[in-house]
């Protein structure tokens, strides 16, 4: 896609990457079809925004290419989501080979392995699954994956095994269910004799994983004395056995996993600098289901399907998948496989999925205040009293002449939660911002303190909803 206005520098790369191993087609917008694409702009402007944007929502990975002389600037250009930056030097293969690795990567994204395990297609999703495939697959260092509780920390373990080159076994240690005095034997495995109960010689984990991948899960704890013994197998593939004077040799990737924060712990003296930074050679950051809303349907479906064994998942009332979408997750993924099991235990019959389907417990509450209250009859009580209808206890106090605090008031009335409040106004907010700046994201963006990708995030999201 050309932006550059037909500069010379850009027919000249026209020509030059027409000649490349991978075939390009021009185009006047972004294809939705398409994994890679190319953009020539000569500056940062509103159509290059706009361009990106849609290649984004049609889930293509996009190199800018700039004019020679540095103008157009990388780190805008990025934040709007290109995926790569540079200026235009006379040189298709590096251009080239970029496009053959996202091809492999969002294939990759898209295998049996990946799909199997992490399900989803939201951008927060794709963006944590594409760094983890890029760290796993092109690299052999040590991966470090956080995120909160429940958000897959363990299955993206798995995806980075599945996609890597490694020949030999995932050996899985979790570090929360080990006796902490047995922590070392359980890596290093021990000698016979070596403390009480030791009757036979134990090979280890380090010993199982040897050739393959070794993960260990929530590492945060592992102890402070072992971390040395750690890092030494970790940076020359030596150790010994509890009880053993022998030196011991495993090569394996190191993944780790933690939904501890830590840089902190370092700083708090309870996990070593220098292990932090030798596991932490690439670090992915798992995504929460708030991040992910795109994907919740779709994994409750999978949900119920896992819990009945049928084969294909069941309709859902457009009142639960309301509830569904705006419900709070703080357990992430295991919180709303648990929700689908408890409502696929309740349901009866072939149909679709109903509201009396949700137990008691997991429903919204309906506040008795506006049990019977309609649109309409708020709209005539602010109609006739310039503000919520007086009826509402919350509304007739001091919050009725103040008109953000009204608003408020009614939604707190409506039953609406404060995570549904806090969507609603962001939502008005940047819809108000985008208005008045003419449709400018990027001074919409300054009016509300935000990025010009938060911006064109939010407006992407309302647009994917309403189509």
């Amino acid at each position: 896609m050309d932006l550059s206005g037909q500069e010379a520098w850009a027919g000249e790369a026209t020509a030059s990457l027409r000649t490349g191993s991978v075939p390009l087609v021009a185009v006047d917008a972004p294809d939705g079809g398409a994994t890679a694409g190319l953009i020539l702009a000569r500056t940062y402007d509103q159509d290059l925004v706009s361009a990106l944007l849609a290649a984004e929502c049609g889930r293509c990975r996009v190199i800018v290419i700039g004019p020679p002389d540095g103008r157009l600037k990388p780190w805008p250009v990025l934040e709007a989501g290109a995926a790569e930056c540079v200026a235009w030097h006379g040189h298709a293969e590096p251009v080239m080979a970029w496009l053959q690795r996202v091809e492999e990567v969002e294939s990759a994204l898209d295998s049996q392995p990946v799909r199997e395990r992490l399900a989803g297609q939201s951008p927060a999703l794709r963006a944590a699954l594409r760094d983890l495939v890029v760290a796993a697959r092109f690299g052999n260092a040590p991966i470090l994956i956080q995120g909160e509780t429940g958000t897959g920390k363990e299955l993206a373990a798995r995806v980075a095994h599945a996609v890597s080159s490694q020949r030999g076994n995932l050996v899985v240690v979790d570090c929360t269910t080990i006796v902490p005095t047995l922590m070392g034997s359980e890596l290093f495995g021990h000698e016979r004799g070596a403390f009480t109960g030791a009757v036979s010689v134990r090979t280890g984990a380090c010993s199982g994983a040897d050739q393959g991948s070794l993960f260990l899960d929530e590492v945060g704890e592992l102890p402070l004395e072992l971390q040395p013994e750690l890092l030494r197998v970790v940076q020359e593939g030596t150790y010994k056995r509890v009880g053993g004077d022998r030196w011991l040799h495993s090569k394996f990737r190191l993944i780790c996993a933690t939904n501890r924060d830590l840089v902190s712990e370092v700083a708090g003296g309870s996990f070593r600098a220098d292990l932090y930074h030798r596991i932490a050679a690439s670090v992915v950051t798992m995504p929460p289901l708030r991040d992910r809303l795109e994907d919740i349907l779709h994994l409750f479906s999978r949900f119920c399907r896992e819990a009945t064994g049928a084969r294909t998942g069941p309709d859902v009332d457009p009142a639960v998948q309301d509830v569904l979408l705006r419900r709070n997750y703080p357990g992430n993924l295991r919180d709303l496989r648990q929700l689908a099991f408890r409502i696929a235990a309740r349901h009866v019959g072939p149909g679709g999925i109903t509201p009396g389907d949700l137990p008691r417990e997991d429903r919204p509450q309906a506040s008795p205040d506006v049990s019977f209250q309609t649109q309409d009859a708020y709209d005539g009580g602010r109609a006739g009293a310039g503000g919520p209808p007086t009826s509402d206890p919350i509304a007739s106090g001091s919050l009725a002449s103040d008109p953000l605090g009204s608003a408020v008031a009614w939604a707190v009335g409506a039953g609406l939660g404060l995570r549904e409040i806090k969507e609603r106004a962001a939502e008005a907010a940047v819809a108000v911002a985008v208005e008045r700046s003419g449709g400018n994201v990027h001074a919409a963006a300054t009016m509300l303190g935000l990025t010009d990708r938060a911006v064109q995030q939010r407006q992407a999201r309302k647009t994917g909803a309403g189509s």
